[in-house]
Parts: structure tokens; C-alpha cells; sequence
């Protein structure tokens, strides 16, 4: 019999000893949970992951190029948890895209449509050429998103 959680007497989930959630099932390349010891997987951000903004930027337009959107929530993720006050809803904002995009290749067009459009109200309040980011032209770039909600292709973002 799995293990249960002693904080959501959930069995079998990832939990340290805090009870917060950890990355311990392999996930396919749209981030699903795959079935503990399922071969092959896509390799996830490991909790501890940090890159400085520039970095973290470069690698998740990598991720959002090779039609990784999860993957590129990890990363901004890792940035906004770790950012100063003044910068967190940006890149907030910047996971909350990633994530859309996310819901989109899962054939999830609602939640796409709620979380795209939630980021785009969030990048209205950072100025153009945050981090080099030309927020204008993003935030209509992701208006433009959830209004198509491209369910059968890949989706082409530019972050920067």
C-alpha cells in the first residue's frame, strides 16, 4: 500500500517534510505526472534551481521554442520567488504566461484563456525594456493568445 502524505493523507504524493510539493514523478513534455517509475519522462527544474534574470529569460525562451511551456514556468517561477518585491508580479506574470500556454497544448482552453489574460493585466503595470522585455509588444502578443487560443499548434512567443 503506498505511503500516505501525513498533511493531505493523500497516497503517495511528493511531499518533503514540510509538506510542500516536490518534483519527484517523472512528467511528460507538458508537464503531466506520469505514473511513479514510468520510463523516459521529461528531466523537470530542480526545486533548488536559480538563474539571474538574463539567464532565466535566455532558457525559457529556449523551453517555450522547443514547445516546453511547463518547463519554462519552472524557470520563471524559480525567478519569482526569488526576485525583489518591486519585481514579483512581473515575473509572476511572465510564469502565468508560460502556464497559459501550458493549458493551451493540454487542450485546456479556459484555463488558457483565465491565465493569459490574468498575466496580461499584470504586465500593464511594468514599463517597456523591464530586463529588456518590450512588455508592450508581449502583453499583445499574449492578448493576442488567449483571443485565438491556438489548440493545435505550438504557440510562437517572444519574451524579449
Amino acid at each position: 500500500m503506498p505511503e500516505q502524505n501525513a498533511r493531505t493523507h493523500e497516497p503517495g504524493r511528493d511531499r518533503d517534510p514540510q509538506g510542500r510539493a516536490r518534483n519527484a514523478r517523472p512528467r511528460d513534455a507538458y508537464g503531466r505526472p506520469l505514473p511513479h517509475g514510468a520510463p523516459g519522462g521529461v528531466p523537470t527544474t530542480p526545486d533548488d534551481f536559480h538563474l539571474p534574470p538574463d539567464e532565466a529569460l535566455a532558457e525559457a525562451q529556449r523551453l517555450l521554442d522547443a514547445d516546453r511551456p511547463f518547463h519554462a514556468h519552472e524557470v520563471l517561477e524559480a525567478v519569482w520567488k526569488s526576485s525583489p518585491e518591486n519585481e514579483r508580479e512581473l515575473w509572476r506574470a511572465l510564469a502565468q504566461v508560460a502556464v497559459g500556454i501550458t493549458h493551451l497544448r493540454r487542450g485546456n482552453p479556459r484555463g488558457a484563456q483565465a491565465l493569459l489574460s490574468r498575466a496580461a493585466d499584470r504586465l500593464d503595470d511594468y514599463a517597456d525594456d523591464t530586463h529588456g522585455i518590450d512588455v508592450p509588444r508581449l502583453t499583445s502578443s499574449v492578448r493576442a493568445i488567449a483571443e485565438e487560443l491556438p489548440l493545435d499548434t505550438p504557440v510562437k512567443l517572444t519574451l524579449r
